[in-house]
């Protein structure tokens, strides 16, 4: 009973230091939109457009609606989605169709942290989509943080894609 108690607590103090918090959701709003806070909003998922998240997540999307925040034509998404076993929580600031910042706000993985740094979100900078539901620039990926890389890609994808149906 004892031995199962000091696992327990292991584990939820890994868990604990496995995430680690970059920015806060408010702290990203007041800088996407100088200083303000941007007005929150929510968007609901009507069948198509749910299609169409999920056909860029490759897997079910299981939320009705999506909170956003939005001033004047910009908006900012801050969505999770799973790396390789855990959520990454990630902002993304949309400008004139395109992408003005990418940030990961939480990452809760035990590798592949590399994603959070500049040097890697700046490529999404000036992004935006095609046709196809696809990013028109390459994103150069990290190896060792594939599938946190992939996370952040069709985060990026599908914010562009809220984006348009909400600014139209």
């Amino acid at each position: 009973m004892l031995f199962m108690m000091g696992l327990v607590i292991f584990f939820s103090a890994f868990n604990a230091i496995a995430a680690s918090q970059y920015q806060s959701n408010e702290a990203f709003i007041s800088q996407a939109f100088n200083g303000g806070s941007g007005k929150a909003k929510v968007l609901w998922l009507d069948d198509n457009l749910k299609q169409a998240v999920e056909a860029i997540l490759a897997h079910r999307f299981n939320k009705m609606r999506v909170r956003y925040w939005q001033h004047n034509d910009e908006t900012v998404w801050i969505m999770d989605e799973i790396g390789k076993e855990s959520p990454i929580t990630v902002a993304v600031h949309i400008k004139d169709h395109y992408i003005a910042r990418t940030k990961v706000l939480v990452y809760r993985e035990s590798r592949g942290d590399e994603v959070r740094h500049d040097f890697f979100t700046d490529q999404f900078k000036s992004a935006k989509l095609d046709d196809q539901h696809q990013l028109d620039k390459h994103i150069d990926g990290i190896t060792g943080a594939t599938l946190s890389v992939r996370a952040l890609t069709k985060l990026s994808r599908i914010a562009l894609l809220l984006h348009a149906h909400v600014v139209q």
